[in-house]
């Protein structure tokens, strides 16, 4: 039986470098003090903001130096929790990180209170008495853009000071699901025992070619979750609850206003992305999914199969470094700058591609400003991890142009726009793959994993947003989110995009326990709105070429400097109407068709 590693057997390289954040832990706790004591070069001017421009300007510069600084302090303590969730050494970072952020930012709070309250014209007197406020006007205006939900000075500071228990429900999800929960292990066909585990059903066995090992899998896996759900349901109902109360506390007319205001989207933006997408594409991936339930010979089409490999026999090998040098090549289209921080991000170690015990589950990039990314994977040797690790260089390459070319406090672009940099580089490797070869059988198997970053974003990560959609609706009407109202909620999702096509057990109705995103605002919708854009673009760059590829650099250098739709606009893409998306359907559809054809021309 194969053993998962703990993260002290992971070898070095395997891991990321975090002393590039704090060399030793003694350097990060005495950053612990010294933010506190730090913190007054902002409180300092507490009061005092309606003095004159020069105030308000020594202010926010002390405040953007705080807060970068307050962002790599959290961030030491999140990547060490993020790298194993049992240690306890890292639980209690964790919890001292989260407490040292709880009181920078009730200490802080005052700034957004003191810039809501000056007198009408204030601002337009301080950016002509104060030129260099100029940088702060886009900050500034957003900042006033909540001014009618903004509660009192004394309020907003308590609020603040409760960051930590605004955080708990997020906190023992996590705890939960990487500390405390085990699953049996399962045999395959050939009668091998194989251990589970969230990081090896997500990232190996649930791509299994193996039918006997992807369905028993599956079944240990929601074996486990139904034995959490209903702990899983209070935690995710308490996280909602929150949310409900907040929009109702701030006078917002929806909980979905209140989170889509920091995105800077409308509510027809939002609606139009999963309305339009679940109508439209799921006539073609009903498609898919009979063409992979007649190409395997399975007797039904399960949830636990939908993401089975068309040709299992044809799996090029990739190990890691492969990967990554494939990733380089098929980004060399973007250009000396951007290539440079690819070839540094899989050389000086800002990858954690280990697999081990207490490990967080799925991928992410973390970049805290004024230090390189971070990216987590967990690498299971199959070419759908190459796309995965070309997904989250995306955002590496994105956070790190935006750090270079603008200060902290306009870095951060809306989420709305923060998949489509990631998405880019799926297609980007795709299209490389596909120039490399001629033959059939390969094209087909790249258009199999084009395919399955269209499922993540369109399907896996939609349907999480067409929940979430459920549930804030359930909320607001009254009604108790239970586990057994949850799960009838996913599986009215799963169930109204399937059809009759899959067989939906149980167990996919508990899958809304696997993922995240539900405890980070409105973030699972935005993977299909990035894909959208991003879809676009690489069209563009087929293109055009060069003048393209110029436009999508530059949209990534705006970083928070422009609302999502300019971004876009900006990079050749219109996101104001429907067309984009339909149009990103479309193609979707056309690669279905294609594969149904190849395995038509080749198998018959």
């Amino acid at each position: 039986m194969q053993k998962r590693l703990t993260r002290v057997d992971v070898p070095l390289e395997a891991t990321w470098r975090l002393e590039d954040l704090f060399a030793t832990s003694a350097l990060w706790l005495q950053e612990a003090d010294q933010l506190l004591n730090d913190l007054r070069t902002v409180t300092q001017y507490a009061g005092r903001l309606g003095e004159s421009a020069n105030t308000l300007l020594a202010c926010l510069e002390s405040l953007e130096d705080v807060q970068a600084r307050i962002s790599r302090f959290a961030s030491y303590a999140h990547l060490h929790t993020s790298g194993d969730n049992t240690n306890p050494d890292n639980q209690a970072r964790s919890a001292r990180s989260g407490d040292i952020v709880s009181k920078a930012s009730a200490a802080l709070s005052f700034v957004s209170s003191e810039i809501l309250s000056l007198p009408e014209g204030a601002l337009e007197q301080y950016y002509k008495d104060q030129p260099k406020l100029e940088l702060y006007r886009r900050y500034l205006s957003r900042l006033m853009a909540v001014q009618p939900h903004q509660l009192s000075a004394e309020t907003e500071a308590v609020l603040a000071s409760l960051g930590e228990v605004w955080g708990a429900p997020y906190r023992i999800y996590l705890r939960s699901k990487l500390s405390d929960m085990s699953f049996e292990s399962v045999q395959d066909s050939e009668g091998e025992t194989w251990p589970v585990s969230f990081a090896l059903y997500e990232n190996k066995y649930i791509q299994s070619p193996d039918t006997a090992l992807r369905r028993a899998s599956y079944d240990s896996f929601t074996k486990t979750l139904a034995a959490y759900q209903n702990t899983f349901a209070e935690t995710y109902a308490t996280e909602v609850k929150k949310q409900v109360v907040m929009s109702g506390l701030r006078k917002y007319d929806s909980v979905t206003d209140m989170l889509l205001q920091p995105q800077e989207v409308s509510q027809e933006l939002y609606h139009n992305i999963l309305d339009t997408i679940q109508e439209e594409l799921a006539p073609h991936m009903r498609r898919f999914a009979s063409l992979k339930q007649r190409v395997l010979g399975l007797d039904k089409m399960l949830y636990s199969d939908l993401k089975a490999p068309l040709d299992p026999d044809y799996n090029p090998e990739t190990t890691y470094a492969d990967a990554c040098r494939l990733i380089q090549d098929a980004l060399q289209i973007m250009g000396p700058e951007y290539s440079a921080i690819v070839e540094e991000a899989f050389s000086d170690r800002w990858v954690d591609y280990a697999d081990n015990v207490g490990k967080s589950t799925g991928a992410f990039c973390s970049t805290a400003y004024g230090s390189h990314s971070y990216i987590l994977i967990s690498w299971a040797d199959n070419m759908r991890g190459a796309f995965t690790l070309a997904h989250e260089v995306g955002h590496a390459g994105h956070f790190t142009l935006t750090g270079r070319h603008q200060s902290y406090i306009n870095a951060r672009p809306s989420m709305y726009f923060i998949e489509a940099p990631s998405t880019m580089n799926e297609l980007l490797l795709a299209q490389h793959i596909m120039k490399q070869s001629d033959d059939k059988r390969m094209r087909r198997w790249v258009i199999e994993q084009l395919l399955n970053t269209y499922y993540h974003n369109y399907v896996t990560h939609l349907l999480e947003g067409e929940m979430q959609r459920k549930v804030y609706a359930a909320a607001t009407a009254g009604e108790a989110l239970n586990a057994t109202r949850l799960n009838e909620l996913k599986l009215s999702a799963l169930s109204t995009f399937w059809g009759d096509t899959v067989e939906l057990d149980e167990g996919a109705g508990l899958t809304w326990m696997r993922q995240p995103h539900y405890y980070m605002s409105l973030y699972p919708y935005t993977y299909a709105a990035g894909l959208t854009a991003s879809t676009a673009a690489a069209q563009l760059i087929q293109e055009e070429g060069q003048p393209a590829v110029d436009r999508w650099l530059q949209a990534l250098r705006a970083g928070g400097t422009l609302s999502p739709l300019e971004l876009m606009k900006l990079a050749g893409v219109d996101m104001s109407t429907k067309q984009p998306i339909q149009a990103a359907v479309r193609y979707v559809g056309e690669l279905i068709t294609e594969l149904e054809q190849l395995f038509d021309d080749i198998d018959g």
